[in-house]
């Protein structure tokens, strides 16, 4: 008996996706709710499971392919049927889909022995999360094409200190002085973010004002309860924690930078829910910690660790990044001094923070070394004036440098 997989929901007022990989092979027997395909949604990826076990009979898409909600992407032949008898009925449909695959992922080579190497979205995203280089890599795929576990093979082995396997022969090396380029659809979270952040651009008057911050305070409050913080909770106690409860104190006493514009109205929030930019294998993702204004510190640094742990398995859902009130962007991770970050619609402001370094600073009259960081709030001037603006960073910047203001609410 035949059963049809089905594009399964993807999330409120999503209603398509496109094909990021095809996780099993015509002819390859699965169990019931494993995952065959990946689709790539505007924000996460999603797992097509199968509904019931048997033999993949046919796929009715490629790796590209657009995908609306319900749509038939393939067929499931129940019980243990051949392998070899449901691969041979399928042959021509994997064909067809492999070929679109390289359409889609690679250009169109000027030369046989210029051809670049295709890679599936799977195996790009092993690539960039591991920093391999592909060439060096032999493909233990169809055709000597790369697999994602290839890509976690060579990245052990470059840790353990030996050399990735040699480059698969039919991808030659690059000769001496010679360009090349590579020519690659973006996947359809880039666009969302483009479009997105255009958009924010074009809808917004965006303004920035910037700040900076002496984080000796919280630098030793850190230092001195690491241990026991971690002891007890079981999480590192980060940055992050002190900041998502300094933005609480603004926001309530700023509410404006709370809200957004939606028509000819203004949507205030009695709630703080703070959408933190978190780095994933194929951009940027934003996942919300509700209700931070009535978290404790642990429980913000654990949804955060949380966050990053499953934007780099790709497991985030659409639920985790639904809504938000407010963005805290950390480009200081990375070594970014200053920035003008851009807000996240509908939100109307966002929290840069940048990286510490020690400067000279004047206290009580005297020249000293402070490890400093500087704080950008970039905010929509429709709805948000300057003097709030300043005075919510201001906030901020208090309840860092005297942490026990965030604990008796000043």
């Amino acid at each position: 008996m035949a059963t049809e997989v089905k594009v399964p929901t993807l999330g409120e007022s999503v209603t398509e996706a496109t094909v990021g990989e095809l996780l099993k092979n015509v002819g390859d027997a699965v169990a019931v709710d494993e995952p065959i395909i990946s689709l790539e949604t505007d924000k996460v990826a999603v797992e097509a499971p199968s509904p019931v076990a048997g033999v993949i009979k046919e796929f009715k898409v490629a790796v590209g392919d657009t995908v609306e909600v319900e749509a038939v992407i393939a067929v499931i032949e129940e019980g243990a049927a051949p392998a070899a008898k449901g691969a041979e009925a399928g042959r021509a449909q994997e064909e067809r889909a492999e070929g679109k695959q390289e359409r889609a992922d690679t250009p169109a080579p000027a030369a046989s022995s210029d051809a670049a190497q295709t890679l599936s979205p799977a195996v790009r995203r092993a690539v960039l999360e591991h920093g391999v280089d592909p060439s060096t890599i032999k493909g233990t795929g169809k055709d000597g094409r790369l697999t994602k576990e290839d890509v976690i093979a060579a990245a052990k082995a470059k840790q353990d200190g030996g050399s990735a396997p040699a480059a698969a022969s039919g991808v030659p090396a690059a000769g001496a002085g010679e360009r090349r380029e590579e020519r690659v659809k973006m996947t359809r979270m880039r666009q969302t973010i483009a479009k997105r952040l255009k958009g924010a651009q074009d809808n917004a008057a965006l303004l920035t004002t910037f700040n900076d911050v002496d984080m000796s305070a919280v630098m030793e409050a850190r230092s001195k309860y690491k241990d026991l913080f971690a002891k007890k909770h079981d999480i590192r106690l980060g940055f992050m924690g002190f900041f998502a409860k300094a933005a609480c104190l603004a926001l309530k006493d700023v509410p404006a930078v709370n809200a957004y514009i939606e028509g000819d109205e203004i949507v205030y929030h009695d709630y703080v829910d703070i959408s933190v930019a978190v780095s994933a294998p194929n951009g940027l993702v934003v996942p919300v910690i509700r209700d931070a204004q009535d978290k404790g510190f642990a429980r913000i640094e654990q949804d955060i660790a949380d966050f990053g742990k499953r934007a780099k398995e790709g497991t985030l859902t659409m639920d985790d990044m639904k809504g938000g009130t407010f963005t805290i962007s950390n480009g200081g991770v990375f070594g970014s001094l200053m920035s003008t970050p851009i807000i996240n619609p509908p939100q109307s402001a966002v929290l840069g923070l940048h990286r510490i370094e020690d400067r000279p600073v004047v206290v009580n009259g005297e020249i000293v070394i402070r490890p400093m960081m500087y704080i950008a709030l970039s905010y929509d001037h429709r709805l948000i004036d300057g003097r709030e603006a300043v005075t919510a960073l201001k906030i901020i910047k208090e309840a860092i440098e005297d942490p026990t203001r965030m604990l008796i609410d000043l």
